[in-house]
């Protein structure tokens, strides 16, 4: 079954109100034609000149739209740019920061690396010297060794002729020799006093490659670390000792002796144990072998 048909409401109000207006017109009386014109001509100026007003106002919020859609844009735009800058910016902080760190990080490996090397340096350094030391010391102690094989060599060849006493006088005087020097005579006596033979002892010093001239030298250096000596004084102290007039003369030639120092010394000890004049100190100076200008120059340094 069809749905029936509705006329719209609105069309048939409107058509009826006119056909009333027309009825209502003709039961008044018809207008005349011109001022119908009028009328018609007014009504036709009318919406001439309102369609502008219309058409500006509908286009003035267009216009204001744009400008404000155009603003946003640009506003939009420089906020990007802005952004866009920032961002940069950040991204080259960062940039630069990893390159400094980067660079932080270098050095202080550079510098570990350094470090370890001056350890390694200083390290085999050590190792190298405690090894120079040790072959020194190894050196050394062969050179001993090899020394007392060669003494204990030495002793048996020379002590193959010698008597049992005359082989311990050896040892003896080879003994004394290490300490002191000894000119032949000196060590003959010396093995003499200890209860040797004098043919044991003699035996025994001749038995020994001894260079008594090197011998004379050490006992003036020894005298002289004790006490002073003109030089003819130390000549006749080292003849005294047993060594001939050659030995002693040119040990103590050898030497660098100042023989105004030894005055001076000389004099101070006569003055530590009794008095003296000016002119006794120096007779007693020239008695001891020092010369006259010696003399004086001692006596002068004591304050005579």
């Amino acid at each position: 079954m069809l749905r029936p048909r509705h006329t719209r409401p609105a069309l048939l109000l409107t058509a009826g109100l006119t056909s009333l207006a027309l009825l209502t017109g003709c039961a008044d009386g018809d207008p005349a034609p011109g001022a119908a014109a009028t009328t018609a001509a007014a009504t036709t100026a009318a919406a001439t000149s309102s369609a502008p007003t219309t058409q500006a106002a509908s286009s003035s919020p267009r216009t204001s739209s744009a400008a404000a859609s155009s603003s946003a844009k640009a506003s939009d735009a420089a906020a990007a740019a802005s952004s866009s800058a920032a961002a940069a910016s950040a991204s080259e902080a960062a940039e630069s920061s990893r390159a400094a760190e980067a660079e932080a990080e270098a050095s202080r490996e550079a510098e570990a690396e350094a470090e370890a090397a001056r350890a390694r340096e200083a390290e085999e350094s050590a190792a190298a010297e405690a090894e120079r030391e040790a072959a020194a010391e190894a050196a050394a102690a062969a050179e001993a060794e090899s020394a007392a094989a060669e003494e204990e060599d030495s002793a048996t060849t020379v002590g193959a002729d010698l008597t049992a006493a005359g082989r311990q006088a050896v040892r003896s005087a080879q003994s004394y020799l290490d300490f002191t020097a000894f000119s032949r005579s000196g060590l003959i006596d010396q093995l003499e006093f200890e209860g040797f033979s004098t043919a044991d002892a003699t035996a025994a010093v001749d038995s020994l490659d001894v260079d008594y001239a090197a011998q004379a030298v050490k006992s003036a250096e020894s005298y002289l670390d004790f006490t002073a000596f003109s030089r003819p004084g130390l000549i006749d102290q080292l003849e005294f000792e047993g060594y001939s007039t050659a030995h002693a003369t040119a040990a103590v030639d050898g030497l660098s002796i100042d023989y105004n120092e030894q005055a001076a010394k000389a004099a101070e000890s006569y003055l530590d144990f009794t008095g003296f004049s000016r002119s006794g100190l120096i007779d007693q100076l020239m008695f001891e072998g020092y010369t006259a200008s010696q003399a004086e120059y001692g006596v002068d340094a004591v304050g005579l």
